[in-house]
């Protein structure tokens, strides 16, 4: 009881709440000096010191509080109560103590959650360089740096910069090793980093082409019995001898590679045997490599076992075990999903925001393209063994037909049709070919667009336009958006003269697929028969950019410089086009008639020369090289040309006056006479004939000249008779259509223009560059030449002054049709025709 204790009024009824033994505080242990003492000596062994009352601190410590110096309460159980004070000082108030405050304003340090009072860390300690140890760690991690920046720079393509950086880590490797050594620590060597090194300085010495080095370091690996699995690169040491075309040592190699792996890697196993077979079919082992194939086939069938399978059937023209070779390849599992899978089913936002973010992945890209490999391998074992397998090749295609439409290959069933109507034009039999391709007109829309679309070509070719338009619209009704079908619709409102709608034909197969070189270069052809050159000249700048070593392209450019009269720049192009084609004589011509153009006589003759080198029947540059040695003095010379043009030309007098002028011209004129008589002979009634026998008979003093003057005589009386005739023929006509005009102009109006519908058009093909581009020049050019034989040094004789008329010659532009050909999908050119058109075969067909 004496512990208990009445409350009085003036007492407070929660004093000694927050008492507590200030032992625990550990705020206090910094500045609690027996505490630090004690941690530090022996101190703390001592026994405690009493506390004046239970709750409060050792000793005399003071403890404050905010109340001052208030007389303290206790409690009815002798506890001090909350803010007591006692012995002058206050008891703390604790009930914010979880804040970070303290009651007393002299306890403790300041409030620093942080610690920045404490300043800052003392620096790290530098570590020692110098040790072995740590040189060692910094050489081996340069060597791994090394490593893989050889292997980087191999994958940017920087083969010369791998292979030094290769080199480097092995020197640093060799010093890493001697080092390791030299501290005695020569048994942690590390065996991963020498392989690695040693595996990629041969991979780069191989990248680089640089193969005995390569030998030698595989060489090195594949003899160290401490590195495990060095077996296996044996396989790459095999490849090496492939390519140097050893392949005795080859298959050795990857023998002893098969040899050395185990039953448990499956599939390293099957790729080395394939490997092994396509050695063998390069050796034309096809037996041993049909053993190859045939266990990988029964093991673990792939596509592309299955096809070397039937190239090497087909090459021992076992025709039987085609078929089953054929029937194994369409029946090989590719392991991809279903499309299906990709296409939305229902309502559901998740599932179809999954689908979305897969139907164009990495992985569905790689099976759509497995998908299209095992569709082309199919279809070219098709079309290779379906004329072998059976007596003809319709029997063949049916079978193959069938087949493939038994297995999971249903739609190329179609493409292989289409291939049998391709083969029916090869062999010519454009009936059956036409017959097999109108059977696709009911099937479905990607089909019947590709069968459409090579009717319409094969109907164009044929000139039937109205049929070829016909199966256009029909193409491109079943795939608008078929870019060989708006090529060949182009391409018949062409021959319509609308180049208005033709050009956009062209715009849109564009539009449809941007890569179309066909429908850009036809564009371009439109835009210029359109005389709209700089869009024309637009148009093939971009597709030399797509065909940078397109000779036609070229030329057409330089075609359009020349119209739009910049002759350096088209000279430049030219230069393009024979560094491409330097035996292309229209191309070697048209340089040289630009250099004759800008007065470089030279020039132009070196390149005229070379033209008439590779091709001398083109009567222009032969009538060129004959005025230039007549111009240069040398009429020898000129007469070997000339010669030639006569018998190219046999029925044009004007060649064999020309021989005989320059042989006059060179003083043989015994000569000179004998080859008039000729040409009088042959042409009896050419008066210039007739003028220089007189000539040449007065001169040399013979028999000859009276008869040959009567001849002349009678011949120019017959000339004039024929010449009047022909004016009283002319102005009776010119009375009629006078008095026909008095009469009736109305009705004359129409009859002319009756006649004028039914004159026959003369569809020109589509932008021959020689004939649209020279048309300006054509007449220009024969005027130059008129000019330069008119110019040419003369005598006096009077027989003369005639002849150069008989030498002129209308000019037609250097540049034949083969040239002017347009850029199609397929090699063959068409002949009649210069329209791009979609030639049938492979690339006709839809993606």
């Amino acid at each position: 009881m004496e512990n208990v204790h009445l409350a009085m009024e003036e007492d407070d009824l929660y004093s000694g709440y927050n008492d507590y033994n200030p032992t625990f505080d550990s705020e206090e242990l910094e500045n609690d000096v027996d505490f630090q003492q004690a941690v530090r000596t022996s101190h703390g062994r001592r026994p405690p010191m009493t506390a004046k009352f239970p709750g409060t601190a050792i000793g005399s410590r003071a403890l404050g509080t905010s109340f001052g110096s208030r007389v303290p309460l206790v409690s009815s159980m002798g506890r001090p109560m909350t803010g007591a004070v006692q012995d002058g000082a206050a008891r703390p108030m604790t009930a914010v103590r979880a804040a970070g405050y303290t009651s007393s304003m002299v306890r403790g340090p300041a409030f620093d959650p942080l610690g920045q009072s404490k300043g800052p860390a003392p620096p790290l300690e530098a570590k020692n360089e110098d040790t072995p140890e740590e040189k060692i760690k910094i050489l081996e991690k340069k060597v791994n740096d090394l490593i893989e920046e050889s292997c980087m720079a191999h994958s940017i393509g920087a083969l010369q910069l791998a292979l030094e950086k290769g080199k480097e880590a092995g020197r640093k490797e060799r010093a890493l090793v001697r080092q390791r050594e030299q501290s005695g620590n020569a048994e942690h060597i590390s065996l991963d980093l020498t392989y690695s090194v040693l595996l990629n300085l041969a991979n780069q010495y191989a990248n680089n082409e640089m193969y005995p080095e390569a030998l030698n370091s595989y060489q090195v690996i594949v003899k160290n019995k401490m590195f495990s699995n060095a077996g296996r690169l044996k396989v790459n040491m095999a490849n090496i001898y492939v390519k140097q075309k050893n392949y005795p040592k080859a298959i050795k190699f990857y023998r002893m590679a098969l040899d050395q792996i185990s039953n448990a890697h499956k599939e390293m196993r099957i790729k080395i045997m394939q490997n092994i077979g396509v050695v063998f079919v390069r050796m034309g082992q096809y037996s041993d490599a049909i053993t190859s194939f045939e266990h990988i086939m029964s093991e673990s069938p792939n596509i592309k076992t299955g096809f070397n399978l039937i190239l090497c059937y087909f090459a021992i023209g076992d025709r039987e075990r085609m078929k089953k070779a054929f029937q194994k390849l369409i029946s090989v599992p590719l392991g991809i999903d279903d499309e299906d899978k990709y296409i939305p089913t229902n309502d559901d936002t998740s599932s179809n925001m999954v689908i979305e973010a897969i139907k164009n992945d990495k992985l569905h890209q790689m099976e759509r393209d497995l998908k299209v490999l095992a569709e082309k391998y199919i279809m070219t074992a098709a079309k290779l063994i379906a004329p072998a397998i059976e007596t003809s090749f319709v029997t063949g295609f049916d079978w193959c037909v069938e087949m493939v439409k038994s297995s999971q290959y249903v739609e190329l069933a179609n493409d292989l049709e289409i291939n049998k109507a391709i083969t029916y034009l090869r062999q010519k039999d454009f009936n059956q070919a036409v017959e097999t391709l109108k059977t696709f007109e009911k099937k479905d829309s990607r089909v019947k667009s590709a069968a459409a679309t090579n009717l319409s070509f094969l109907y164009f070719l044929e000139k039937d336009y109205d049929q070829a338009d016909r199966y256009a619209d029909l193409a491109m009704n079943a795939d608008r958006y078929n870019p060989a079908a708006l090529i060949n619709k182009g391409n018949t409102v062409f021959v319509k003269q609308d180049h208005e709608k033709a050009a956009e034909f062209f715009k849109e197969a564009l539009r449809n697929d941007s890569s179309c070189t066909e429908a850009l270069y036809n564009l371009g052809l439109t835009y210029k028969r359109l005389n709209r050159l700089e869009e024309a000249l637009d148009c093939f700048l971009k597709l030399h950019a797509i065909l940078r070593n397109s000779a036609q392209v070229m030329y057409q450019l330089a075609n359009l410089y020349e119209l739009l009269e910049d002759t350096q720049q088209a000279i430049e192009w030219l230069m393009q086009v024979i560094s491409v084609t330097p035996t292309d004589p229209q191309a070697l011509a048209k340089l040289g008639e630009l250099h004759s153009g800008e007065g470089d006589k030279s020039q132009a003759f070196q390149y005229y020369y070379e033209s008439f080198r590779y091709f001398p029947s083109n009567i222009d540059v032969i009538e060129w090289l004959g005025a230039y040695y007549i111009e240069t003095q040398f009429c020898e010379k000129a007469i070997q040309y000339f010669e030639r043009a006569t018998l190219i030309q046999p029925t044009q007098v004007k060649w064999q006056l020309m021989v005989a002028s320059c042989y006059r011209r060179s003083g043989n004129y015994q000569k000179a006479l004998e080859t008039y008589k000729d040409i009088h002979c042959k042409f009896p009634e050419n008066v210039e004939c007739l003028r220089f026998l007189v000539r040449l008979c007065t001169d040399m003093g013979l028999k000859e000249v009276q008869e040959y003057a009567t001849r002349l005589k009678k011949v120019e009386k017959m000339k004039e008779i024929r010449e009047q005739r022909v004016k009283s023929g002319r102005e009776g006509s010119t009375r009629g259509r006078r008095e026909g005009r008095e009469g009736s102009a109305g009705s004359a109006d129409m009859e002319v223009k009756a006649v004028s519908q039914s004159e026959p058009k003369q569809l020109s093909p589509l932008l021959d560059s020689g004939r649209d581009s020279g048309h300006s020049s054509n007449s220009t050019k024969g005027e130059r030449l008129s000019a330069k034989m008119r110019s040419l040094p003369g005598s006096n004789e009077p027989y003369e002054a005639s002849s150069p008329k008989e030498i002129d010659a209308s000019y037609v532009d250097p540049l034949g049709p083969h040239m002017e050909r347009p850029k199609t999908g397929a090699k063959r050119r068409v002949e009649d025709d210069d329209f791009a058109d979609e030639e049938l075969g492979d690339d006709l067909l839809p993606e």
